[in-house]
């Protein structure tokens, strides 16, 4: 019995492998690379901070020149307090000033990738949905700076190579991630990001 549960098992697997060869309907595979972040808001340093991310994705090809890829993507980047930070947001604490913040999120995007002419470069976007995933108690002075979700839109470009995939993207937050209960400052802080990123496709 077991022999024969083996035996289907491995034509189930042959079978899948083989359509997905031939058409490619279904594919699944891993990426990484780097994150250039930050956190745009009133008391926070402007530029772009070095990061990374990893994670894995699949990809549906519902028809010639149009599919949908749902990816899981752990990203990280660091932010920095300016050196008002206390004063902008009445902290009462000194120890808030230029103080660096890591940026954990785990993330879903859920893309639409659209041929540009050829099946390897493929126009991607669509919405991501973060948790945050990092000590939300990041400032002294309050118990959550940050709120723990994370809406964002995504726009970008995917190579497919003969195994290997490059992707570059931009992603802008929509909402507000400030949790910090301030009636001085109502500033919005939203995320944003560029990701490079080098996979493979199975």
């Amino acid at each position: 019995m077991k022999k024969l549960f083996f035996a289907v098992a491995v034509l189930m697997m042959a079978a899948v492998s083989t359509v997905n060869a031939q058409n490619k309907l279904l594919r699944f595979g891993v990426k990484g690379g780097a994150n250039l972040g930050k956190l745009d808001g009133t008391g926070f340093q402007n530029g772009f901070k070095l990061g990374y991310h990893i994670g894995g994705f699949a990809q549906v090809n519902l028809i010639k020149g149009f599919g949908v890829q749902g990816e899981l993507v752990f990203s990280s980047t660091k932010t920095k307090t300016t050196d008002d930070f206390s004063q902008i947001y009445n902290t009462g604490n000194l120890s808030d000033n230029g103080k660096s913040i890591n940026m954990n999120y785990l993330s879903i995007p859920l893309l639409a990738n659209i041929d540009l002419g050829s099946p390897r470069i493929k126009l991607q976007v669509g919405p991501q949905f973060g948790a945050m995933v990092s000590d939300k108690k990041v400032l002294s002075a309050a118990n959550q700076a940050f709120k723990g979700g994370d809406i964002s839109g995504v726009a970008g470009l995917w190579l497919q190579l003969p195994i290997i995939n490059i992707s570059a993207r931009y992603i802008i937050g929509f909402n507000d991630v400030k949790d910090y209960k301030d009636v001085a400052n109502t500033s919005n802080w939203k995320n944003q990001s560029i990701q490079i990123g080098v996979g493979v496709t199975l």
